[in-house]
C-alpha cells in the first residue's frame, strides 16, 4: 500500500524536495535538486499483477464518442444512465485488453523456407525436431500400445491426458512429466472419454475434497452407460440415463456434461448438482459426430443423413439444420481462434467443408481427401490451423487460405503432412498452448510437432498449466460461484444485458395534438393487441375501397347523439349483431368449398318443380334434403295447389324427410290425415 501511495505523489520521500514556484524576476533559473533519478519500486512490480488501480490513480483521458453507444432514446433516466455506465466500463476494460495484448512477450512460432521453390510441406519431423529448442523436440513421441485405436483428451491448460482405447484400456497421466494417475482395463468397450473437474450425484453435498484438482474425474462412454472415475481409478458414479453414449464434451463455463448416443438423444447432465437439465431426440437415428463451439457452448452433431444440426439446453428442436454432405458426417470441429466463426466437417463421401457459423449461407470452401482405410477426422488448433486425418497421412493447413473463399473444389495450400502407417486414424487433438498435434490409431498415439498451431500466451486465471493444489481449489470455487445458467446458451451470446428491439408489425396510438392540430404518437401498441382492421392495414393487407369507419353518419349531431349511437352500436355488437358478423357471413356467401359447390350443381341439374299435385324430376337421384339445405335450396309451394293423389317420394325417403313443414301444409289444403295417407300408399319409380 506505501507503494500505491507513493505512486500517487500523495508523500514525498524525505531526500526529494518539494517543487515551487518563485515570482520573483531575479531567480529565473528552475531550482536544482541532488536527489537521484526515481528507479522502478520493486514492491510496486510486485504486487502490480494482482492489485486493480484505484480509480483516483486511473488514467482520466475521455474514452473516443465513437466507442460508447448512445440512448437518448430511453425516456428512464435511470435506465439510461445505467446502460451508459455499463458501456463506458465495457469501454475501458476492452481498452486496457488491448494494451495488454501489446506487453505480451511471447511470440507464435512457425516454418520459413528460404528458396522460392520449396515448400513447408517438404519439411519431415526429423528436420522440425533440429531446428526446435530441446525442450519443444521432447513433445515429438510414439506411444505404442495394444487395445486400439485410441481417443484422446487434453485438460484445458494442457498438462494432463486421458486416452481411451476401443477394446477397454483407459488410461490418465501428466504427458510432460510421465507420471501416471490411472490405468483401467474395462474389458468392454469404450467409445469416448473427456475430464470433468467435478461430478456430485443428484441430492448429494459437493464438499470441498471433490473438486480440488480439475483432472482428479473423468468420465468414460462405456459399451452401455457413462462412467465417472476419479484420479486413482475408482469407480465414483454410473449414469443410467446416458444409454450406449458415443461421444462426450463437458461445457466449463455452465459446468454440464453432454453425451449422444445410437439411441439418438442428446443428454445433459449439470456435474454440479446431479440432475439431466434436458433431454433431445434428435430424431435423426445413432450419432457418431459432436463437437462444442467454446464461444457460445453451443453443441454441434453431425448425423447419418448427411446434416449437421446445432443445439441448445433451451431449444427442444435444433436451433440450426443443415445438409452438409451426401454421405454420413463422421466428424465436425470448430475454429477457437476467431470466436467460433468458422465450422469444419467432414464426411464419409469424401470431401471436407469449411462454414461461416454467422450465414450458412453454404460452404466457404470444399475439397476432397484422399486415401482409405478409416473415416476422415478434423481439428482446429488454437490459432486456427486445420488438421485433416485421412487414409494413412495427416495433413494440416494454415490460415488464412482455410476462409478464402473458393468456387473450385481444390484443397487450400498444404502447410505440413505426415505419414502414419497404423490404420485406421480415430482421433485428432491439438495440446494446449503447445505445438503438439495428438494422433490417436490402431497402434496407439502418436505426438508430432507443428510450429505455429498453440497459443504462445495463457491467461492464468482462465488455465494455467503451473498452477498448485491451492490455485486449482480457489479457481473450481470461483467457476462455481460463476457457473452460468443452462438458459443462457444461444447462437448470439452478446444479447445479455441489452435491449430487446421494437417490434416491426407495430401502429402508434395519436391520442394527442401538438400546436398545429396535428397529432402526436404517444405510445406504441403491440401487434397482438391491435383491432383486426389496425392488424391488416399494418401488414399491407387493408382493402382501401372497405368502409370501415365507425363514426359514420355522425357528422352534425351533437355529442349526446354521438354517444347513444355508440353505445347501440356496442350492444348490437355484443349481441353478435355488429359489422364483424355480417362481414363474416358475406365472407362465407363468397368463398364457397368444393362439396357445396357439387351439391350445386348437382341440384342445377335436376329442378324440382311442384305443380299439379306432382314433381318433376329430371334427374334419377335426387340428393337427400339435408344437403339442400347445405346448398342453400329450399322447397316452396303454391297455396292454389291441390293435395297430391299419389307420393313420389322415394320408399327411402318417406320415413326422414317430409316436404312441407305444418304451416305450409296448411297454406297448400294438405291437411295432416291426408298427408298420412300419402305417406302409407306405395311410391313409383321415378321415370
Amino acid at each position: 500500500m506505501d507503494a500505491l501511495i507513493a505512486k500517487a505523489d500523495a508523500i514525498q520521500p524525505l531526500h526529494k524536495k518539494r517543487k515551487t514556484t518563485h515570482h520573483a524576476s531575479s531567480s529565473s533559473s528552475k531550482p536544482k535538486s541532488n536527489a537521484p533519478k526515481t528507479t522502478t519500486d520493486p514492491t510496486l512490480s510486485t504486487i502490480a499483477k494482482h492489485t486493480s488501480i484505484p480509480k483516483s490513480l486511473r488514467d482520466s483521458k475521455p474514452l473516443p464518442e465513437d466507442s460508447i453507444p448512445k440512448y437518448n432514446h430511453i425516456a428512464n433516466k435511470k435506465l439510461r444512465t445505467t446502460l451508459t455506465r455499463q458501456s463506458e466500463q465495457g469501454a475501458r476494460a476492452k481498452a486496457l485488453v488491448e494494451d495488454a495484448d501489446m506487453l505480451l512477450m511471447e511470440e507464435a512460432g512457425g516454418m520459413e523456407v528460404e528458396g522460392e521453390m520449396d515448400r513447408t510441406w517438404r519439411i519431415g519431423q526429423e528436420d522440425v525436431i533440429k531446428s526446435a529448442g530441446q525442450e519443444a523436440a521432447k513433445g515429438r513421441r510414439e506411444f505404442k500400445l495394444d487395445g486400439g485405436p485410441y481417443r484422446a483428451r487434453y485438460t484445458r491448460n494442457g498438462r494432463h491426458l486421458a486416452i481411451a482405447g476401443r477394446t477397454g484400456h483407459v488410461s490418465t497421466f501428466d504427458w510432460q512429466t510421465g507420471t501416471v494417475h490411472a490405468e483401467l482395463q474395462l474389458q468392454e468397450t469404450c467409445r469416448d472419454i473427456t475430464y470433468v473437474p467435478s461430478f456430485c450425484a443428484k441430492n448429494q453435498v459437493l464438499t470441498r475434497t471433490r473438486f480440488l484438482q480439475d483432472h482428479s474425474f473423468f468420465a468414460v462412454a462405456q459399451k452401455k452407460y457413462v462412467f465417472i472415475y476419479d484420479r486413482d481409478g475408482v469407480e465414483v458414479h454410473r449414469l443410467k440415463g446416458h444409454i450406449e453414449p458415443t461421444r462426450l464434451e463437458f461445457l466449463p463455463y455452465h459446468w454440464l456434461l453432454a453425451s449422444v448416443g445410437n439411441p439418438g438423444y442428446l443428454k445433459y447432465q449439470d456435474t454440479s448438482t446431479g440432475q439431466l437439465i434436458a433431454e433431445h431426440r434428435t430424431k435423426l437415428g445413432a450419432c457418431h459426430a459432436m463437437t462444442q463451439n467454446p464461444h457460445n457452448a453451443v453443441i454441434h452433431l453431425g448425423h447419418q443423413n448427411g446434416c449437421i444440426t446445432l443445439w441448445t439446453p433451451n431449444l427442444p428442436h435444433p436451433a440450426v439444420q443443415l445438409l452438409a454432405h451426401m454421405g454420413p458426417v463422421v466428424s465436425v470441429a470448430v475454429d477457437p481462434s476467431e470466436g467460433g466463426r468458422y465450422m469444419a466437417s467432414a464426411g464419409r463421401d469424401g470431401t471436407v467443408k469449411v462454414w461461416d457459423c454467422r450465414n450458412w449461407k453454404g460452404a466457404v470452401r470444399e475439397w476432397g481427401v484422399r486415401g482409405a482405410g478409416g473415416d476422415p477426422e478434423v481439428e482446429w488448433s488454437q490459432r486456427g490451423y486445420l488438421s485433416v486425418a485421412s487414409g494413412g497421412s495427416v495433413n494440416i493447413y494454415n490460415p488464412p487460405a482455410i476462409h478464402t473463399p473458393f468456387h473450385i473444389r481444390t484443397p487450400p495450400p498444404l502447410y505440413m503432412t505426415h505419414p502414419i502407417p497404423h490404420r485406421p486414424l480415430t482421433s485428432l487433438r491439438f495440446a494446449p498452448f503447445q505445438d503438439i498435434l495428438t494422433i490417436g490409431h490402431g497402434a496407439g498415439l502418436s505426438n508430432i510437432l507443428v510450429p505455429g498451431s498453440g497459443e504462445p500466451n495463457f491467461d492464468s486465471r482462465e488455465a494455467d498449466p503451473y498452477e498448485n493444489r491451492k490455485a486449482r481449489s480457489e479457481r473450481e470455487v470461483k467457476g462455481l460461484l460463476e457457473k452460468i445458467q443452462p438458459d443462457l446458451i444461444t447462437l448470439d451470446p452478446e444479447f445479455i444485458g441489452t435491449l430487446a428491439p421494437v417490434s416491426k408489425l407495430t401502429t402508434e396510438v395519436t391520442t394527442a395534438t401538438d400546436a398545429k392540430g396535428k397529432p402526436v404518437p404517444i405510445t406504441s401498441v403491440p401487434y397482438a393487441r391491435l383491432p383486426r382492421i389496425d392488424r391488416l392495414r399494418v401488414s399491407g393487407k387493408m382493402d382501401e375501397s372497405e368502409d370501415v369507419s365507425d363514426e359514420e353518419g355522425e357528422e352534425g349531431m351533437d355529442e349526446e347523439t354521438k354517444q347513444k349511437r355508440r353505445e347501440e352500436r356496442e350492444k348490437r355488437r355484443m349481441r353478435g349483431k355488429g359489422k364483424s358478423m355480417k362481414r363474416y357471413l358475406r365472407k362465407q356467401r363468397k368463398n364457397v368449398g368444393a362439396e357445396v359447390s357439387g351439391l350445386r350443381k348437382v341440384v342445377g341439374r335436376g329442378r324440382i318443380f311442384l305443380a299439379g299435385g306432382r314433381i318433376d324430376a329430371r334427374c334419377a337421384v335426387m340428393p337427400p334434403p339435408s344437403a339442400l339445405s347445405l346448398a342453400g335450396l329450399r322447397l316452396r309451394a303454391s297455396p292454389a295447389v291441390a293435395p297430391p293423389s299419389v307420393s313420389v317420394l322415394p320408399p327411402s325417403w318417406q320415413d326422414s324427410w317430409h316436404p312441407f313443414s305444418q304451416s305450409e301444409r296448411l297454406k297448400s289444403g294438405v291437411s295432416v290425415e291426408n298427408h298420412r295417407k300419402l305417406a302409407n300408399q306405395p311410391s313409383p319409380r321415378l321415370a
